[in-house]
């Protein structure tokens, strides 16, 4: 029996916003109300155990009641996911003369700590033991390129590894007599698509109806301009964004001068975020006196951060990819929330569709029915492309 999945709720944001403690907060808030809640960071500054006050462990630890942290070893799950690939890239390395320091480092990837997180993540959720899965995310720009990655390795996976497999059988004598390099073994090949299955788990599970992404942000006009381009960019990917949450926000009252241009200026920049994110609830969190740290004082902003909201029920509204059919015409609409017409770009390669929003991009492998059939027509309206095909069509 496959266990149900756990509402997920992700947290990114720009970096030095206040993420890590809204994700804390939420945490702790979910504990409060009797749902078992783990939460864990792909940021791999690790800010969690600070924040809840507690030393962070490899496996899930109990930071409060019905609370449970995880700080990923990753060192430890690298061995596990990639050191079968990452043992025969050193071996490589070596043959063709560097130092084993020098091998070491240049075999591990990009990025690899806050993949392996992802990984990590999935096998929790696999055990069926949580209700509430809260995860503080690294900031915006590696969030976008880490979330983008599975959709992105598959694109190239699917297509190489059939026919790399082919190719070694047939060409690995003529490369270990010419190269004198090692040709991978079935393992090493096998290794490499367990990792591309788990991505792609990471990726299903990410986007699935029980996991959204709330952005935090503070009143500021650089900031602003940033978390709205990652909700284009989000929806592009095809995650959900649920809420969003302002930090640090001055309150009115008592203010001096100094203060008072604080909350002028604040108070545009909420506008702008109320009317570029609607009808998405804006919850604010007040500039409060002292960092909050610790299960009581995090529980105490959470409860003033949702109020009477119900921050865990399943994300609402349609998901950001859709696909319609009427008859031989077939739609598809995503969503491209404050994305302007010169900022998309959409293009037909065979039975894919790559679809271009400011500087990210999506290759979408399309299903059957639309692979065989011509792109109709294509508009950007009410923040989704909507993209028409039928048999026969103009192009």
């Amino acid at each position: 029996m496959i266990p149900q999945s756990p509402r997920i709720l992700l947290f990114t944001g720009k970096g030095g916003v206040g993420k890590t403690t809204v994700a804390a907060a939420t945490a702790t808030l979910a504990a409060r109300r009797g749902l078992k809640t783990l939460v864990v960071s792909t940021d791999t500054a690790h800010s969690l155990a600070d924040a809840l006050g507690v030393p962070g462990t490899p496996e899930p630890s109990e930071a409060a009641p019905g609370l449970h942290l995880q700080q990923v070893d990753t060192q430890r799950a690298l061995e596990r996911h990639w050191g079968e690939l990452q043992r025969y890239a050193k071996g490589v390395l070596a043959e063709l003369g560097l130092d084993a320091v020098t091998s070491e480092e240049l075999t591990v990837l990009p990025g690899a700590e806050e993949v392996i997180a992802l990984l990590e993540l999935r096998e929790q959720v696999r055990t069926g033991q949580w209700d509430v899965v809260v995860v503080d995310c690294a900031p915006t720009a590696e969030t976008l390129r880490l979330l983008a990655l599975p959709e992105a390795l598959d694109w190239h996976v699917s297509r190489l590894l059939p026919a790399g497999r082919r190719l070694l059988r047939v060409l690995s004598p003529l490369i270990r007599q010419v190269a004198r390099v090692t040709v991978p073994e079935e393992d090493v090949v096998n290794a490499g698509e367990r990792l591309h299955a788990g991505l792609m788990g990471v990726h299903e599970l990410l986007t699935g109806p029980n996991a959204s992404v709330r952005l935090v942000l503070t009143p500021e006009a650089v900031v602003v301009a940033e978390a709205r381009r990652t909700f284009t960019s989000l929806s592009l990917y095809g995650y959900r964004l649920d809420a969003v949450v302002a930090n640090r926000v001055f309150p009115a009252e008592g203010m001096d001068e100094w203060r008072r241009g604080w909350v002028e200026a604040q108070a545009k920049h909420l506008a702008n975020v109320r009317e570029s994110f609607a009808p998405l609830p804006i919850h604010t969190v007040p500039y409060l006196p002292a960092e909050p740290l610790g299960p009581d004082a995090l529980a105490s902003l959470a409860e003033e951060l949702y109020g009477t909201a119900d921050p865990f029920a399943p994300p609402g509204g349609e998901p950001p990819l859709t696909i319609t059919s009427a008859g031989e015409v077939h739609e598809l609409v995503l969503a491209l929330p404050l994305a302007g017409k010169e900022d998309v770009d959409l293009a037909r390669k065979g039975d894919e569709l790559i679809i271009t929003a400011g500087s990210y991009r999506r290759v979408l492998a399309l299903p059957a029915a639309l692979a065989r059939a011509s792109v109709r027509d294509a508009a950007l309206r009410d923040g989704r492309l909507r993209v028409r095909f039928e048999a026969g069509g103009a192009l």
